[in-house]
């Protein structure tokens, strides 16, 4: 490969990178504490709230990212006018904000679900309220159960914003399309597919490390 090149448009790329990092933690910031309410509202016993909480994560856990991308770059402003206008690079993180919630949300509720009933007893029994149970019993326990799918998810945000190309976010695969269709020339993929593995490598290296510290903090729990 043509080394002088990549020295080239490595800059662009790298540009490019810092747009995918800051789309994904905006991302993490906003839809990990998001998902939570969500995850307490589908399974309350007020309908209201769990209707409200249930349906939100079937829109936005039934329907394709990218179809979420349009629709609120595009067809919020169509629909309800120009006040709701954003930024490509706002609409991508609030569109991602948004979808991720719905799925954390779901990974939520199946480990809170998990817990064992007999401790919600045995926390009424010593006068917890239901929220002391929740905040001192339950979510404590249910953080180390969900580490494992929330890092699948986090991995895969990585790889997903690439989709905010289709509505001209100038983040890494962008910076590669547009050095391609310039020069005619491939490399700027391969520079692409190497950063995007790097980061997951990097990402996968991290779950791991928490999902070791996480389960011999539960061991020792136990």
């Amino acid at each position: 490969m043509d080394t002088a090149y990549m020295s080239a448009i490595l800059p662009s790329l790298l540009s490019g990178t810092k747009l995918t990092l800051f789309i994904f933690f905006a991302t993490l910031l906003i839809s990990l504490p998001l998902g939570l309410p969500f995850a307490l509202g589908s399974i309350s016993r007020f309908a209201p709230f769990r209707v409200l909480a249930k349906g939100y994560i079937w829109i936005f856990r039934g329907t394709p990212l990218m179809l979420q991308l349009f629709f609120v770059y595009y067809g919020l402003p169509i629909m309800f006018g120009a006040s709701l206008r954003m930024t490509n690079m706002t609409a991508a993180v609030v569109t991602f904000a948004c979808n991720y919630a719905a799925y954390f949300a779901e990974i939520y509720r199946a480990g809170i679900q998990s817990i064992d009933a007999g401790q919600h007893e045995a926390a009424k029994s010593l006068g917890f309220t239901s929220w002391q149970t929740m905040k001192i019993i339950i979510l404590p326990q249910t953080i180390a159960r969900v580490i494992p799918p929330i890092s699948n998810e986090v991995i895969t945000l990585v790889k997903d914003t690439a989709l905010v190309t289709a509505i001209g976010v100038g983040e890494l695969l962008k910076a590669a399309k547009d050095a391609n269709n310039r020069d005619v020339n491939p490399t700027a993929f391969f520079m692409a597919a190497i950063i995007y593995l790097a980061l997951t490598f990097l990402l996968t290296l991290l779950s791991q490390w928490c999902e070791k510290r996480f389960s011999r903090h539960e061991r020792k729990e136990i």
